[in-house]
Parts: C-alpha cells; sequence; structure tokens
C-alpha cells in the first residue's frame, strides 16, 4: 500500500508539520508505505491554449517541467491519499489551489488517476481558527470533481490539536490497514 500526504504547507515546522508526522506514522503503522509530496514550488496553471491546452486530450501539463507532471505521477500511483494544508483566507494554502487547479485539468473525464481513491482531508486554521469549514468544502469539490473518494474530514487548530492529531493518526492507520470509506464498523 503506497499512502500518499500532499502537503500544502509552505512551512517546514509548526502545526500542519507535526499533523503530517502524525499521519505518517498512522500509515506505517497500518501497513502502509508513507511519503510525503510537497508542491508548495509548483506553478499555477498557464490556462494555455483554448483554456486547456494538452491537458483535456493528453492529461499532462504542457508546462509540467516544474515538477508538476513528476507531482501528478507520484499522485497517480498513490494508492490512497492525505491532503493537509493550513488554512489562508477560508481556503486551502496557495500552493496546494494551483497544484490541485492544475491537477484537476489533466485529470478531467479520465477513469484512473484519483477516480475511486480513497483521500483524507485535514484543514488547519491558524489565528481565529475561523475558515475551517469553506477550506474543507473547497477540498471537497476538488475530491468530486477528480473522482476521489473522501474516507473523512478532519479540521484541527491550536485549540482542539492534543485531540485531533490522534483523529489524524487514526484515520491514516485504519487506512493504510484496509478500511474503506462507509462501511460500518
Amino acid at each position: 500500500m503506497d499512502y500518499l500526504i500532499v502537503s500544502g504547507n509552505p512551512k517546514s515546522n509548526g502545526l500542519c508539520h507535526s499533523v503530517m508526522e502524525e499521519a505518517i506514522r498512522g500509515a506505517k503503522d497500518g501497513g502502509a508505505a508513507a511519503r510525503i509530496l510537497s508542491i508548495e514550488k509548483l506553478e499555477r496553471c498557464h490556462v494555455c491554449g483554448d483554456g486547456w491546452g494538452t491537458c483535456r486530450e493528453k492529461h499532462r501539463c504542457a508546462f509540467g517541467e516544474d515538477g508538476f507532471n513528476a507531482a501528478q505521477e507520484s499522485v497517480r500511483k498513490a494508492d490512497q491519499l492525505c491532503i493537509i494544508t493550513p488554512v489562508y483566507w477560508g481556503e486551502m494554502a496557495e500552493g496546494l489551489k494551483c497544484f490541485f487547479d492544475r491537477l484537476r485539468r489533466c485529470e478531467f473525464g479520465q477513469n484512473g488517476g484519483l477516480s475511486g481513491k480513497q483521500i483524507l482531508l485535514v484543514a488547519s486554521p491558524g489565528g481565529t481558527g475561523n475558515g475551517m469549514l469553506s477550506c474543507l468544502e473547497q477540498m471537497d469539490r476538488f475530491c468530486r470533481h477528480t473522482g476521489a473518494v473522501i474516507f473523512d474530514y478532519i479540521g484541527i487548530n491550536r485549540w482542539n490539536n492534543d485531540y485531533k492529531k490522534s483523529a489524524v493518526y487514526g484515520a491514516a492507520k485504519v487506512m493504510a490497514a484496509g478500511r474503506i470509506a462507509g462501511e460500518t464498523i
């Protein structure tokens, strides 16, 4: 089992980083090979051609040499994913949003890629703690556009991280061990 954690965190420490560590630990304890994909350095979509460029026909980005095509392939190879992002202005981190915009275009209309894959969604607002729900909704839309299956939604902030980190660990562990979203336990 290949468990991929996609990080929208532009920082190398802090709450999101510690949440990623819990997801890795949980996935490994569940029997998966866990790895992190950091995407904050990728460029935004160029919206080339008539708005679709090569992404609609070839399912690859014409400007993917910035690391996007390799990141897309990592997502495709993963059996399951966990997406962790800080929340800025009620949305996921800008780098993650740019990656999702490109990925959604390249995966549009495909059976494969993300279709049917389970994804754990984690949003971590700082400051006031607001924006968690709108960020999770934004990630939910991405999953629905690509056919991904949402395993769970976890909102974590500085007031609840003492018990929500355990939830991230537990969700990653049971996913890696083979639990299917929607099955009654």
